[in-house]
C-alpha cells in the first residue's frame, strides 16, 4: 500500500474507534442515570412525599389511577433514615434504539427490613440522546419476587 493510503486508513480507523468509543459511553452512562433517577424516588418515598414521587414520573402524573396508588402507597412507605440500595438490576443494560423495560430495586431505611419494587422505565438509545425516564414504580413486592 501507499504511505497516503495508510494514513487515510489509520486515520478513518481511529475516527470510527473514538465515534464507536462515545457511543457505548452515552450509552451505559444511562444506566448510571437511571440508578440515581430510582434513588430520589426511593429518598422521596422514605420521606412521605407523594409530590416528590409523582414528580419523578410523569407518565404516572398524567393517568388518575396510578397517582391516586402512588398517594395512597408514599405515606406507607415513610420511615425515619437514610436509605441503602441493596440491589439494583436495570431495566437495560445498554439501549440502542428506545425501550420500555422493567428495572428491580432491593432497598432499606436505616436497618428496617428490605423493601423490593419494581420501577417502569422509558430508555431512549444512544442514538436518541440516552435519556432516561422513569415511568412508574410498582407497590412493594416480595423479596424473592421477579417484576413481571
Amino acid at each position: 500500500m501507499r504511505r497516503p493510503a495508510v494514513v487515510t486508513a489509520i486515520a478513518l480507523g481511529g475516527f470510527f474507534f473514538v465515534g464507536i468509543s462515545l457511543f457505548l459511553a452515552r450509552g451505559l452512562s444511562a444506566t448510571s442515570n437511571e440508578r440515581s433517577e430510582v434513588v430520589e424516588v426511593l429518598e422521596a418515598q422514605a420521606r412521605g412525599d407523594a409530590d416528590a414521587v409523582l414528580s419523578h414520573l410523569p407518565e404516572c402524573r398524567a393517568v388518575a389511577a396510578c397517582v391516586s396508588s402512588v398517594r395512597a402507597r408514599t405515606p406507607r412507605l415513610r420511615k425515619a433514615g437514610n436509605i441503602e440500595v441493596l440491589t439494583y438490576d436495570p431495566s437495560v443494560q445498554l439501549a440502542i434504539t428506545e425501550q420500555r423495560a422493567t428495572g428491580r430495586v432491593a432497598w432499606r431505611i436505616g436497618a428496617g427490613l428490605p423493601i423490593v419494587q419494581c420501577v417502569r422505565v422509558l430508555r431512549r438509545g444512544a442514538m436518541q440522546g440516552a435519556e432516561v425516564e422513569l415511568i412508574s414504580i410498582s407497590p412493594p413486592i416480595g423479596r424473592e419476587a421477579p417484576c413481571a
